[in-house]
């Protein structure tokens, strides 16, 4: 695969995280233009975290068996369609609708860009190539919020909070036209059928945590959210023996058990859980924070967050050199310059609180950038440093549906635990305690990183 058709695939993998938290600072826009409550709008962002985590696994699935390039273009293109329908709602609920739609179309498409990467690439190629999704995954989650608050601010021909949806329109074309040209074919030399039981019990595990979790503070905790949640260890429950079952008869599983017991996926995926609920949980709470409490706009919200993809950008390509050299204790190292950064912002919080702009948050946003940029690169070519090209597409879809899911997780709690104490505390002292939470899920992962394996492939 040549730089074209990784450049392309980049974008695929850029477009769907974008839109994951492109809408956390169009919220109020949305909210007003539509007349939409809290728990309609905590619904388009869980609408489309949901349906993205849900579909991941089964999407890397169909990749493998019809070919990953033929699903990618798929995905790409229903990506466009779905993004035109979301800018085009003329309610809240059509929003809802088209939202998962999306999120469904992004899950067709993004586990094709790392079993592509697995496939197409060699040796060191594939080491530059899987740096490069991993700094990408980062910077897009982070270029998302400051794209989103340009864009409502900017009122392009007058669209307001629809443009964050519609500019996806003309770049996912242009990744059709450059896929068609540029994207190999690949696809598992042993595809494997689709484990439906698999893949209903792990939609139904999903679905009964992610969405009480999301819903659950703005509906006031209605009897279906326990019922819901009581229902979810039971599903994982089952999932896990009928993955161990068909594994047993020789058939393969949505997940299979033989595949969790790679040590590098294993530690990986238990780092990337931590990682990933404290990062969308600071950029979902960092936002509502600015916006809510500091007052800003939507463009002073966004640029808050320069620093931290300035930083991320540039540590990201620093960091194939140093893991080169350390291995993966860069990721240590990267947890804990996040850790001074976030309880830089603390400590910023806790004395300038609300006479705060974005030159003063800029320090502790820059250090937890650099921090970040130092260990997700990292953790996503340790995950799959072992898995076999012929299940690239499986390891793909579980890594990035682990990673999905703990970003929906990470809004769902932090959020909520945010939202819950603004409405009893005040918005400050709610902001302090979120980033002590994250800072004990810092230490989590700092923790949990001595027990990766030092060299990294």
């Amino acid at each position: 695969m040549g730089p074209l058709g990784l450049f392309t695939v980049l974008l695929g993998a850029a477009l769907p995280l974008i839109d994951f938290f492109i809408v956390n600072v169009a919220l109020p826009a949305i909210g007003h233009d539509l007349q939409a409550g809290p728990a309609l709008l905590e619904l388009v962002v869980a609408g489309y975290g949901v349906a993205y985590a849900v579909l991941l696994v089964l999407g890397g699935r169909l990749g493998d068996m019809a070919g990953r390039r033929r699903l990618f273009l798929i995905g790409m293109a229903a990506f466009a369609l779905t993004s035109l329908a979301c800018g085009l709602a003329p309610d809240a609920w059509t929003l809802v609708g088209a939202r998962v739609a999306q999120g469904a179309a992004a899950a067709l498409m993004l586990p094709q860009v790392l079993a592509t990467i697995q496939a197409a690439t060699q040796g060191p190629r594939r080491a530059r190539a899987m740096g490069l999704y991993g700094a990408t995954a980062g910077l897009s989650m982070v270029a998302g919020q400051i794209l989103g608050g340009v864009l409502v601010a900017a009122d392009v021909a007058g669209l307001g909070w629809r443009a964050v949806f519609l500019v996806n329109v003309p770049v996912a074309l242009l990744g059709v036209l450059l896929a068609v040209r540029s994207v190999p074919e690949t696809r598992s030399p042993q595809p494997a059928s689709v484990d439906v039981p698999g893949t209903v019990l792990l939609a139904v595990s999903l679905i009964t945590l992610l969405v009480p979790l999301t819903e659950g503070r703005a509906a006031g905790w209605p009897v279906w959210t326990w019922v819901s949640l009581a229902v979810f260890p039971l599903a994982v429950a089952a999932f896990c023996v009928v993955e161990q079952r068909a594994d047993r008869a020789g058939r393969t599983p949505l997940v299979p058990p033989s595949l969790l017991r790679l040590v590098s996926l294993r530690r990986g995926l238990a780092l990337v859980l931590p990682f990933s609920i404290g990062f969308s949980g600071f950029m979902f709470v960092f936002a509502v924070a600015l916006q809510q409490g500091l007052r800003m706009g939507p463009v002073e919200a966004g640029l808050a967050l320069v620093p931290m993809a300035v930083v991320f950008f540039a540590g990201s390509l620093c960091g194939p050199r140093l893991t080169a050299r350390y291995g993966s204790r860069v990721v240590t190292a990267g947890g804990l310059v996040q850790a001074v950064g976030i309880a830089l912002v603390a400590v910023t919080v806790w004395r300038g609180w609300p006479q705060l702009g974005i030159w003063e948050l800029a320090p502790g946003v820059a250090l937890a950038g650099l921090g970040q940029s130092l260990q997700l690169p990292v953790l996503f070519r340790i995950v799959l440093a072992d898995v076999p090209a012929h299940r690239a597409g499986v390891g793909g879809g579980v890594m990035v549906t682990t990673q999905q899911s703990a970003l929906a997780l990470g809004v769902a709690t932090l959020g909520s635990l945010f939202l819950t104490l603004a409405d009893g505390r005040g918005m400050r002292d709610a902001l302090l305690i979120t980033l002590l939470v994250q800072l004990g899920l810092i230490a989590l992962t700092v923790g949990l990183s001595l027990r990766l394996p030092k060299a990294v492939a």
